[in-house]
């Protein structure tokens, strides 16, 4: 299979970034499916956890702006050894100590640093790569971040045993000690990129706000490209509708729909399992630069997977087929959607400007996502089916930006004009 062919042939960087990355699915997505449904539990209501989301996405707005000089003028390595730590680690204990509002607002402001890193780690896992091997190492940073899969059931013989507060705690606690690992190692098997020492050298001497003077120059690269700014549409809608699922999925399957906690840890592995199944059996199958068809098809599975979960009876056993089903969908559409967005960023960012230009795609991304949480926040004290139903709109507006872009674009072979 060409995923496994990619995975045993990396080297360098690349090696060391995906490598590590299945740690990640054995710390924090243990437990951040179930964030909200932790915060409710420790007294906040709909509204504070869609403020906690905006707040989270108001930070990583603020870092992502810095985070081109700073990982231009510090390095790729160091930058994500310094913001891993800062944004997920310290982050983790406080979650796990968290009592109230202010905890998770606390915790917010220092998770929303790890756009610092993801700058960073993006420019360790591509600037060394094949640029023919760039979408399949992309389907492999998925696949690794849902290899919690096989560790879900720790989670559900918790919530069984301990109920929920007390088993998301323990969670916290591991992903604190398993992230950290995680970090720790790729720093000690990347080295820094090619592209990195040459901007190193480049910013000597230069502080990081004389680097983001530069910034007008790295708008109009962006603007002047067509595909970067349809990455930049495709990304911040996907985006959107990803934060708002990960924000809302547990509270209304909980809370509207009355699914008892020690099940619903069970949901997430079919999620991953279909992710990872589409990752590998599909994604090998996508060639070329034209991505039309198979964000048509991510796009419209996620429609589907919504408009079920909105529709949903809560009467049982109906209720569990049609939340399976849901999921089913859900998962092609999170597998397709997550790589193809991270693709179309890394197929069409100028690679000598990589660092500068990513960090003003994410800041602007940000900036169009961050009121969405508290919108969702809104909606869902109205009913816990409304954010779902803005998920609805998103998606068929991705379906026609993308049906307008690749028909404006692309002839009828296929190519460019």
């Amino acid at each position: 299979m060409n995923l496994i062919k990619t995975l045993t042939g990396l080297r360098g960087n690349p090696r060391a970034c995906v490598y590590t990355e299945p740690l990640w699915g054995l710390s924090l997505n243990l437990c951040l499916p179930y964030a909200s449904v932790y915060m409710l539990a420790l007294g906040l209501n709909d509204y504070m956890v869609g403020t906690i989301a905006t707040i989270y996405m108001l930070s990583q707005g603020v870092f992502a702006l810095i985070s081109g000089p700073i990982t231009d003028k510090l390095g790729r390595r160091i930058t994500t050894l310094i913001f891993d730590f800062l944004s997920w680690s310290i982050p983790c204990l406080i979650w796990w100590y968290a009592q109230n509002f202010w905890y998770f607002f606390i915790a917010a402001l220092l998770n929303g640093m790890m756009q610092g890193s993801m700058i960073s780690w993006e420019c360790l896992l591509i600037e060394d790569a094949d640029k023919n091997d760039v979408t399949g190492i992309n389907s492999l940073v998925v696949v690794s971040g849902q290899l919690s899969v096989l560790f879900a059931p720790i989670s559900a013989i918790l919530f069984s045993r301990l109920t929920l507060v007390p088993a998301i705690r323990i969670l916290y606690l591991n992903a604190f000690v398993i992230m950290t690992i995680k970090i720790l190692l790729c720093y000690g098997f990347s080295r820094e990129t090619r592209m990195g020492k040459i901007r190193l050298r480049e910013t000597r001497g230069k502080s990081i706000f004389s680097i983001a003077a530069g910034y007008g120059g790295v708008l109009k690269i962006i603007a002047k490209s067509r595909g970067t700014g349809f990455a930049l549409v495709i990304t911040a809608l996907v985006g959107i509708v990803g934060m708002i699922n990960t924000t809302f999925w547990q509270v209304l399957v909980s809370k509207r729909l009355l699914v008892p906690d020690p099940i619903l840890p069970l949901f997430p592995i079919l999620r991953s399992a279909v992710a990872i199944t589409f990752l590998f059996l599909v994604v090998p199958r996508i060639t070329g630069s034209n991505l039309k068809f198979p964000l048509l098809a991510g796009f419209a599975a996620y429609f589907v997977g919504q408009a079920l979960l909105v529709f949903a009876p809560v009467q049982a056993p109906v209720k569990y087929i049609v939340l399976c089903t849901a999921l089913l969908f859900d998962g092609f559409g999170f597998g397709a959607l997550n790589m193809l967005a991270r693709s179309l960023i890394a197929l069409n960012v100028n690679p000598e400007e990589r660092a500068r230009v990513m960090a003003i795609l994410n800041t602007i991304i940000i900036a169009i996502n961050a009121p969405f949480g508290w919108i969702g926040g809104i909606l869902s004290s109205f009913s816990r089916t409304f954010p779902f139903i803005l998920n609805l709109c998103l998606l068929i507006a991705g379906i026609c930006f993308t049906v307008i872009f690749y028909n404006v674009n692309y002839n009828r072979t296929g190519k460019s004009e």
